[in-house]
């Protein structure tokens, strides 16, 4: 092999490792972004019944608890790689490098919000009242980890 396509083939299996990396964080990211949605989705049914702003369900209410508590359980390690902060991806994220920096708060949270979830779905059939006292914790420990770790709308 001559020696400018050593360097040829050279840069171009150097780029390799990188732009894998590239499309692992972004796979990362895209995931994070849905498993919060679909927390999103699943807080806001058991939300608008707590509000009143939709009838109370005991088995939709469960239902919902329920998923929310299975999503609360998944192995989301994947899904929080180094430089996949706002720092590094701009806007294609609102996770805050504090995430990474303080990561043993950030687990504290978690668990939190894990305990929340458990909760919830323990009380979310068992009547309005129920759910709505679940509620407040469960906003709480989204809340907890959203205002340290996450960059708000503009």
């Amino acid at each position: 092999m001559k020696p400018v396509s050593k360097v040829i083939a050279a840069a171009a299996l150097a780029a390799v490792p990188v732009s894998a990396f590239a499309q692992d964080v972004e796979k990362s990211v895209a995931a994070r972004q849905a498993q919060m949605k679909l927390y999103a989705f699943y807080i806001g049914q058991l939300g608008a019944m707590a509000k009143g702003a939709v009838d109370y369900d005991a088995e939709a209410a469960g239902k919902a608890a329920a998923s929310l508590n299975a999503l609360a359980g998944l192995d989301g390690s994947k899904m929080w790689p180094p430089a996949s902060s706002t720092a590094e991806l701009g806007d294609a994220t609102r996770a805050l490098p504090a995430i990474w920096s303080t990561y043993p708060a950030v687990v504290e949270k978690s668990k939190e919000f894990k305990s929340a979830a458990a909760a919830m779905a323990d009380a979310a059939g068992g009547g309005l009242e129920a759910l709505q006292g679940a509620m407040g914790p469960l906003g709480k420990s989204c809340g907890g980890c959203h205002e340290d770790f996450r960059q708000p709308k503009e």
